[in-house]
């Protein structure tokens, strides 16, 4: 048997943990086989851990590993659709043992209205006679008891909101990411609609987010009632209409409902998006719920979010204090502009009975500063950065229309070249990897296929990731920097791709040509980015303008250390894309230049 390093064995232990099969964990290292996985779990007891977690937080970890593929395979959409029914099934089957614990169970069948009484042995949507489609006719508004019995705190706290007629019609929420929103935005919403007849319009920053909607709605009816939804649009048999739309405005006009809008301050026609909106839901007894991951302060839904929107130029208004972000999160405030406005993040949400996450897991796996804005619900600050949030956006692309790649293949792009970026750590023992399409053609754009984040690992194991990369594709250039733990991959990927690797020396000058390449790219709408990388563009907005050493010279300057990590993301592009001369076709057009 192959002698493996202890980095090795603690990257496949973390992927076991995680829940990946030991085919796919053979796959991401290279292994010749899954033999070794299954040894290296027998006699290091992996089993054993894996069985003290929680089935659902099992199937919550594949849930957010399938729903971050762009291009699913259809065996894939088939284990998601799986995997989301099993994890409703799983919360019913809790919220059931929790009320029968607490002796709910008994007086239930005491009542004539009893779930569980003789009059009601008959399934829920299997009655007889003629059922008309998506009969939610029989369900009441106590049928809805042990649903609810299986959200989280701050899930229920959003329930108790919304269903009270004294408080604000809308809700303003900043959020962890992968904290169950989707899920109980999804319940209540049909909830809504089969007390009420009410349509309930979801609209989320990408179509697989909205379809991820519909599929937690479909599975509560059935784990839940019984009841088998259909249709999309589903049309319930009282007339309330469920629709789940993309960020296309046009695809919301001349609808009415309650409305739900996910990721909002990842949107980039957030205004327009957000007047359609507030036209659906016009009438005063329908909700608007807007929730998103921050992103950055000068995003158009900032002044939304802050209240600065509400006070424009009204003098009456500017000395209106709103909550402070501390009482935010304290179980939310009522606003001067009639919005009640909650933060929750991820810290507070596992102490609110959130047990699907490991924060200490995810600081392990994130920079700080990623981890604070994707999961603390820190925005971040672009004022003294290049480049800015709102042309980042341009940049973010749906992945899933690129008709040549499949990252899914054994060749996800053919024969067509691409070119890589590797960007080591100078103060952490992590790097980053990137696949970049170069365009074919003027009309053509560089296009950002993969990035890999390497944490607590050593170089060799770095070598070995970028050895696979080079057998999935027809690789034609490897920028590299040689700095720090840079040198030693420099050493061995050399020797093994002489005419592919190129060295990157860290003199000002050469910064400064990376970052003036990227400045070209970036203000010559020549970059595409998927959009699911939310990473990246924290990672151009930590590029900050500076003075040299010796202060006779602008330069540009990252904060590389334990605080400021995430620019890793913009290095590696940088590596990869100055492989392209800085005046490729034209004169740049850029205002940016360098003093002498």
């Amino acid at each position: 048997m192959a002698k493996y390093s202890p980095e090795i064995r603690e990257a496949a232990k973390r992927l076991y943990l995680r829940r990946w099969t030991p085919e796919e964990i053979r796959l991401e290292l290279g292994f010749p086989n899954s033999r070794i996985i299954y040894y290296w779990a027998d006699k290091n007891s992996w089993r054993d851990m894996l069985r003290e977690e929680e089935v659902d937080e099992a199937i919550a970890r594949r849930v957010v590993l399938l729903t971050g593929i762009a291009d699913k395979t259809p065996n894939q959409i088939k284990e998601l659709d799986m995997l989301i029914e099993k994890h409703v099934k799983l919360k019913k089957q809790r919220a059931t043992l929790e009320r029968a614990a607490a002796g709910e169970q008994d007086s239930q069948h005491s009542t004539v209205k009893g779930k569980g009484s003789s009059e009601k042995a008959q399934p829920k949507g299997k009655r007889k006679g003629g059922k008309s489609k998506n009969d939610v006719s029989h369900l009441e508004a106590d049928d809805f008891d042990i649903w609810v019995d299986s959200l989280f705190k701050y899930q229920k706290l959003m329930r108790e909101v919304k269903n009270d007629p004294t408080l604000p019609r809308t809700r303003n929420v900043l959020k962890s990411r992968q904290i169950g929103f989707t899920y109980g935005c999804a319940g209540e919403a049909f909830e809504d609609a089969v007390l009420t007849g009410e349509n309930q319009i979801f609209i989320s920053a990408t179509r697989a987010q909205a379809e991820v909607f519909r599929s937690y709605i479909v599975k509560i009816a059935r784990q839940f009632f019984e009841l088998e939804l259909t249709g999309n649009p589903i049309v319930l048999s009282n007339g309330a209409e469920l629709h789940f739309l993309a960020t296309s405005s046009n695809s919301a006009q001349s609808r009415s409902g309650n409305v739900y809008i996910d990721e909002y301050f990842w949107i980039r026609d957030f205004t327009k998006v957000s007047a359609v909106v507030s036209a659906c839901a016009t009438q005063t007894r329908f909700n608007k719920t807007y929730f998103s991951t921050p992103s950055a302060k000068n995003h158009p839904a900032y002044p939304f979010w802050t209240g600065d929107q509400w006070k424009g130029d009204n003098s009456s208004r500017q000395f209106v204090e709103f909550p402070s972000d501390n009482e935010l999160k304290d179980g939310g405030r009522v606003c001067a502009d009639k919005q009640w406005r909650y933060i929750i993040d991820v810290e507070t949400a596992v102490a609110m009975g959130c047990h699907l996450i490991d924060p200490k897991e995810l600081q392990e796996e994130y920079s700080p500063e990623v981890y604070s804005n994707l999961y603390m619900c820190e925005f971040v600050d672009d004022t003294a950065s290049v480049f800015k949030f709102n042309a980042l956006t341009k940049l973010m692309f749906d992945a899933s229309k690129w008709q040549d790649f499949n990252p899914l293949d054994a060749r996800p792009f053919g024969n067509r070249e691409v070119w890589l970026g590797y960007d080591p750590s100078r103060t952490r023992d992590n790097a980053c990897l990137v696949v970049v399409a170069p365009p074919i053609g003027e009309k053509e754009k560089f296009r950002c296929l993969e990035r890999h984040y390497w944490r607590g690992l050593n170089f060799q194991h770095h070598v070995n990731e970028i050895e696979k990369t080079f057998a999935r594709y027809n690789v034609t250039y490897l920028g590299v920097d040689t700095t720090g733990i840079g040198a030693g991959v420099w050493d061995t990927i050399h020797d093994l791709h002489p005419r592919e690797a190129v060295a990157i020396h860290y003199s000002n000058e050469n910064k400064n040509r990376l970052v003036l390449k990227m400045i070209d790219v970036v203000e010559g709408n020549r970059l595409q980015l998927d959009q699911e990388m939310k990473d990246l563009p924290a990672a151009f907005m930590a590029i900050k303008r500076g003075m040299s050493g010796s202060g006779n010279m602008m330069t540009f300057k990252a904060d590389r250390s334990d605080k400021v990590g995430h620019a890793d993301g913009f290095w590696a592009l940088s590596h990869a894309i100055i492989n392209e001369p800085l005046n490729y076709l034209h004169k740049r057009t850029s205002s940016w230049a360098m003093q002498s």
